[in-house]
């Protein structure tokens, strides 16, 4: 598989302008990544722009610190999808996790998994905050709940993914689910160690300098799995 079709093209934050958005749309369509992840509030902007291409809509919910009530979740998820998100990014209740709480993370994910009504749900477990067998715990709880895809960061905590990280989720998981890297992956070797740990996909900023391959200029990666 090409590299380019592992990448959510992220761009994040509270005072990310229109023309930051267009940006990013047009670099997705150029390189055709996999989607443009962006916040709930610029959902149907970006699915309006991307109509006619391949490329999805990702959102964030819950974010970044995954504090809201599950049914807030739930109705996040709810106005996301209707509005065209393709794919939903939930930051699990670390605390949740943290405690051993199994009824309660489950509760959290599940409300997530049932507003998405069938569309894919990542679950952000935030592996910065957590110890190896806390992040076995969450990964195995989100793909029992439904969800798709295990994700390590936000992007707002200390860190973002080590392939420690990867490796303890694809030991969870096995084939059950999908793991998503994200923060921290600067460059295409980064991408590439990253993908043969267990990754299917990549949430980065910087889609574009790991397509542009600052150290060779070559812009198709190939990978094998």
């Amino acid at each position: 598989m090409l590299l380019n079709t592992y990448i959510d093209h992220t761009k994040l934050g509270p005072i990310v302008t229109k023309e930051q958005i267009d940006q990013l749309i047009e670099e997705a369509i150029k390189y055709q990544f996999k989607s443009v992840c962006v916040s709930p509030i610029w959902v149907k902007y970006a699915k309006e722009k991307l109509e006619g291409t391949n490329v999805l809509v990702c959102t964030v919910i819950g974010f970044p610190h995954g504090t809201h009530l599950p049914k807030v979740k739930a109705y996040e998820t709810k106005e996301a999808i209707k509005d065209g998100a393709d794919e939903i990014d939930m930051v699990i209740n670390v605390s949740a996790v943290k405690e051993a709480n199994r009824k309660n993370v489950l509760a959290d994910i599940k409300a997530v998994v049932k507003a998405a009504k069938g569309k894919t749900v990542k679950v952000i477990i935030e592996t910065a905050y957590l110890e190896k067998k806390e992040i076995t715990f969450a990964s195995k709880l989100a793909i029992k709940a439904g969800a798709q895809f295990v994700k390590t960061s936000t992007g707002y905590a200390s860190r973002g993914a080590s392939l420690e990280d990867v490796i303890i989720m694809k030991k969870a998981i096995k084939d059950t689910g999908f793991i998503k890297a994200s923060g921290g992956i600067r460059t295409k070797e980064d991408a590439l160690k990253m993908i043969e740990a267990g990754a299917d996909r990549l949430g980065t900023s910087g889609g574009v300098k790991l397509m542009e391959g600052e150290t060779n200029g070559n812009t198709t990666y190939w990978v094998r799995r």
